[in-house]
């Protein structure tokens, strides 16, 4: 086991690294400013995983009503520290997290080669996928 620290304490997030992490290396948060993360992370639960010198390696955020439902988004580990069992501490830790609230489902969109960590944590295929709807923006 790594000296690397989950952490669900606000205080300890690196806001710039967070940034940094999801706009250089998520497909999925591309173009996405520094000021629409800090808005995302204030809006979410949010986790890390630290180096012992206190780098943030690794995030996760979870937007939820705290009562019936989350989506865990944004999970992210720096590409020098993969292959370590990072993305599946982060998520361990942040559904661990979740379990307090009692919450009735946990969603989350999962890109093809992290799916093999989602299957491990206990998600599954949606029930009914075809009673889910989405809405997209429309571009102005």
């Amino acid at each position: 086991m790594s000296d690397d620290e989950f952490s669900a304490d606000p205080a300890r997030l690196d806001r710039a690294r967070v940034h940094e992490l999801l706009s250089e290396h998520a497909y999925w948060a591309t173009g996405r400013t520094r000021e629409a993360q800090d808005a995302a992370i204030a809006a979410s639960r949010n986790y890390g995983i630290y180096t012992p010198a206190g780098e943030q390696i690794a995030y996760a955020r979870a937007v939820t009503d705290g009562v019936t439902f989350a989506w865990l988004a944004d999970v992210i580990v720096d590409p020098a520290h993969r292959g370590r069992g990072l993305g599946t501490r982060i998520v361990d830790g942040a559904l661990a997290d979740l379990d307090t609230l009692g919450l009735k489902r946990v969603l989350l969109k999962a890109s093809p080669e992290a799916r093999a960590v989602y299957l491990r944590a206990g998600f599954t295929e949606l029930d009914e996928p075809d009673t889910w709807l989405q809405r997209r923006s429309q571009p102005r």
